[in-house]
């Protein structure tokens, strides 16, 4: 659940092309790092980076909504909504990371 939710929320954040290919590029590899530690049940290795994943776009996250959001007078609807999309994604984020924090010890993480 917690790929799909944020697969399909950075889907929405990218709509608009006002993001930079980075931020693309960021989020969907550390959520094809997340199916590789879902595929792997006994890896912890996989949930580890998926975990260190989460928390480093946490921050990118951060830093590509405020270097590219756009002035007032320059927001459309379909901009709004991939902004808000994209803001959406980082406030479950940390909930997320809780989550797979959890299934990491859950695992035999310590």
């Amino acid at each position: 659940a917690i790929i799909l939710v944020h697969w399909l929320l950075t889907v929405w954040g990218c709509m608009n092309y006002m993001f930079p290919a980075s931020y693309a590029w960021g989020n969907f590899s550390v959520l094809a790092v997340g199916i590789w530690a879902i595929v792997q049940r006994d890896s912890l290795d996989a949930v580890m980076m998926f975990l260190t994943g989460l928390l480093l776009t946490v921050l990118t996250d951060i830093i590509h909504i405020c270097v590219f959001y756009p002035p007032n007078n320059y927001l459309t609807d379909a901009k709004r909504f991939s902004i808000g999309m994209a803001i959406f994604s980082l406030l479950l984020k940390p909930v997320s990371c809780y989550l797979v924090y959890r299934m990491y010890r859950e695992r035999g993480g310590e």
